[in-house]
């Protein structure tokens, strides 16, 4: 592998990287917001508090969704450039994650996926069962 290979190996490794940072923080920002909101319940009793901490659940979880969909398409990209795959050909330095598209590249799979769904389906569920049964 030469230089330049391994200098765009990089680039494209940097991406993921921040992609990855960028879900992680979506994690934790979720996490604080509905922490927030089920404190600010239990000092009212207000349950309109455990329906508005779905709202920002929600939309974390199709922001965290985006993050790791493109962060597969960056992972497609690294494989092919590193000649791991066989999928597409890519010029050097060239960061196309456009040419990875349906199957495990397709962000309604994302969404389902087990790392998404473990996380934001059962906050959901907490939080509607707080609302039902309290």
């Amino acid at each position: 592998m030469n230089d330049k290979k391994i200098k765009h190996l990089e680039f494209v490794q940097a991406v993921i990287t921040r992609m990855n940072s960028n879900s992680f923080q979506i994690k934790g920002w979720m996490v604080a917001i509905v922490s927030a909101l089920l404190a600010v319940y239990a000092s009212t009793q207000n349950r309109t508090f455990v329906l508005v901490a779905i709202l920002p659940t929600l939309i974390f979880w199709f922001l965290d969704t985006y993050y790791l969909w493109q962060e597969r398409k960056f992972r497609g990209l690294y494989n092919d450039v590193a000649g791991i795959t066989k999928g597409n050909k890519i010029a050097l330095f060239a960061m196309r994650p456009d040419l990875y598209k349906g199957g495990k590249y397709s962000y309604w799979d994302v969404f389902g996926s087990v790392t998404i769904i473990s996380l934001y389906l059962p906050v959901i569920a907490i939080l509607v069962g707080i609302y039902i049964l309290v």
